[in-house]
């Protein structure tokens, strides 16, 4: 989705072997008659909770419902509830389970922190960890969130993406292969955009906005430590906030070590890297399109001034 239809449909119309695709996009193809499933002998499900998280299991479903049974299908989820369950019920014959690790689990390469400090001091804390050395990417909970704090960011001088829903295909593509290029950059998202980030080199994940699921927190810390190579995690808390986060990642089986904090502070400097951030603002060499971003065929309209009259 979020790419124009036309290159799509071109390219389905030759010899079609793998298909890959997101729910909302493949039931528009299939309404509009561009795609079959009639032959279709392997069905994959990535992701399925993310699917479910975002509200696309009914959507799933109806795809489901329009190829063919048998065959053989795969699903692949962090979790089995949320609806997944009832998906695998529903859809798989006889399935076979097999778990890669439970849902309380965490590398033995990954450290934990939780950070405390004063409420007041949260934004200058952030910008001076975002301005570390390395690969950094920092969750928040909302879109508007992540884009207030993508550009706090970059006026102080960190180079900073946001990734979150409500940016086009094409520009989460160019955000996320900015923050691959660079060696030193940091990367805001929420929860649902962060899903599908496996970018090498993460060295530490930033919970600024704690998550309430323990799953949630657990994915997100995921981002780091990937392949055997060590990564930090650290979860920004206020005095108030320490009992939840103390639930939090008790209930994902983490015992992390509680740090209370200050801006410029030494201990903060070695668990983060945290450092100065420069105070020229930067400029990222990508910027939101005004234009259609599903069609790719319309044109914008004239203005009153362009429009030709009719003669009377």
């Amino acid at each position: 989705g979020g790419m124009p239809y036309a290159k799509q449909i071109t390219a389905m119309r030759k010899a079609t072997a793998i298909l890959v695709a997101t729910p909302g996009r493949l039931i528009d193809l299939l309404n509009r008659g561009e795609v079959q499933l009639d032959n279709l002998e392997i069905t994959v499900l990535d992701e399925a909770d993310q699917m479910a998280d975002m509200g696309f299991l009914p959507v799933v479903k109806e795809i489901l419902d329009q190829g063919k049974m048998g065959g053989q299908r795969l699903l692949f989820s962090a979790t089995l509830d949320r609806g997944v369950d009832s998906l695998v019920k529903s859809y798989l014959k006889n399935p076979k389970t097999h778990s890669l690790q439970n849902d309380r689990a965490s590398v033995s390469t990954m450290e934990h922190h939780v950070l405390v400090m004063h409420p007041g001091d949260k934004d200058l804390i952030t910008a001076q960890i975002a301005a570390r050395n390395g690969k950094t990417i920092l969750f928040v909970k909302t879109q508007r969130g992540a884009d207030r704090l993508a550009d706090n960011l970059a006026k102080a001088g960190v180079p900073v993406g946001a990734l979150h829903g409500g940016k086009s295909q094409a520009v989460r593509t160019r955000t996320l292969k900015l923050f691959k290029d660079q060696e030193n950059s940091a990367l805001v998202a929420t929860d649902v955009a962060a899903r599908g980030i496996h970018v090498d080199g993460i060295s530490l994940v930033v919970h600024v906005d704690a998550p309430t699921d323990h799953k949630d927190y657990l994915h997100r810390s995921g981002r780091t430590a990937r392949a055997g190579e060590a990564g930090g995690v650290v979860v920004l808390a206020t005095t108030k906030q320490q009992t939840s986060v103390k639930g939090l990642t008790s209930r994902a089986g983490v015992t992390p070590r509680f740090v209370g904090v200050k801006p410029n502070d030494a201990e903060l400097m070695t668990i983060t890297g945290a450092q100065e951030p420069s105070g020229i603002p930067y400029v990222a060499p990508i910027t939101e399109s005004r234009g259609p971003s599903r069609s790719g065929g319309k044109r914008p309209r004239p203005n009153s001034s362009q429009r030709r009259r009719r003669p009377r």
